[in-house]
């Protein structure tokens, strides 16, 4: 059995934020790509596909109550915090989407594995 929450509601509020950081991720990315200055952009976008990518299969292990969920949760944590960093440091619209989304999901991980 998992050493984490179970419920329905805790389980919805973490998955919930994971795919919206996902979300926001990908779409930073290929809004980044579209920049006029892409190659100041290499970190964010480097930075938002992984984040998405831990995201989505964070996701899919606290869906199927994995117990491998737990400690990649807070890889998940720390990747989104750095995203996050990054993230904000432009001033474009989805990069600022992108930031807030990556904090909101950094915290729901934090909560998530108490």
């Amino acid at each position: 059995m998992p050493d984490y929450p179970t419920s329905a509601t805790q389980n919805q509020t973490i998955l919930d934020a994971l795919n919206r950081c996902v979300a926001a991720c990908e779409y930073c990315a290929t809004a980044c790509l579209g920049e006029e200055h892409v190659q100041h952009m290499a970190a964010c976008i480097r930075l938002d596909r992984d984040c998405a990518d831990i995201c989505a299969l964070v996701a899919r292990l606290v869906a199927r109550g994995s117990e491998h969920a737990r400690h990649l949760i807070k890889e998940c944590m720390e990747v989104c915090t750095k995203c996050a960093t990054e993230c904000a440091k432009h001033n474009h619209p989805h990069c600022q989407q992108c930031a807030a989304a990556c904090r909101a999901c950094a915290e729901a991980c934090r909560e998530f594995a108490g």
